[in-house]
């Protein structure tokens, strides 16, 4: 495990690999599970805030939920997390081609709001855990259904770090990202 400011970082994160293959999974982790994506409570004001910029483009099963349910919930465990249609999908899942995606990325995309998507979401197949003391542990979260992410990584050589380069420079900053690609490096060398 490496630290880095108040982040504690996996060796998986640095050393497992992984690329999203859409075509091989078709976005199943905005489907499946058994809560919505987390986020953090900046976030819940900005979702209350482009709630009209996002709707359009959204199916009409998320648009109810989110109207039944709000932009965000909150679970019985105090967690913040986006609202799901039926038990199911995020409220803020599209599907095009067969395939699930964001419809906040989407939004995002066209112009119509500078918020990408919740970072939990930016940062999967990473996830962030609050630690005592003020730490975060930074980990891989290995799920079966990316197993052809895993495959692609393999075949690629991409890290997971570095396939979730922009998510870390969103949330922690361009020195923080660069000093873990030291840490990488180093790794590799010794």
């Amino acid at each position: 495990m490496v630290l880095i400011d108040q982040v504690l970082i996996e060796d998986e994160v640095l050393k497992e690999q992984f690329v999203c293959n859409l075509k091989a999974c078709k976005g199943i982790c905005c489907v499946e599970g058994d809560c919505g994506a987390p986020l953090e409570s900046d976030e819940t004001l900005i979702l209350e805030t482009i709630w009209l910029q996002i709707k359009p483009f959204l199916n009409q099963k998320g648009i109810d939920a989110v109207e039944n349910q709000g932009t965000w919930i909150r679970a019985q465990d105090g967690s913040l997390e986006t609202p799901l249609v039926n038990g199911k999908e995020c409220a803020y899942t599209i599907f095009e081609n067969g395939i699930a995606s964001c419809g906040i990325e989407k939004a995002f995309l066209a112009g119509a709001t500078d918020f990408r998507k919740p970072v939990s979401c930016h940062l999967y197949p990473v996830r962030i855990d609050e630690q005592k003391n003020n730490f975060e542990l930074m980990r891989y979260d290995i799920w079966d259904i990316c197993a052809p992410a895993c495959k692609l990584g393999a075949k690629e050589r991409v890290p997971v770090f570095r396939f979730v380069k922009d998510a870390i420079i969103r949330k922690y900053g361009t020195e923080f990202y660069e000093q873990l690609e030291a840490v990488a490096l180093y790794h590799e060398l010794s």
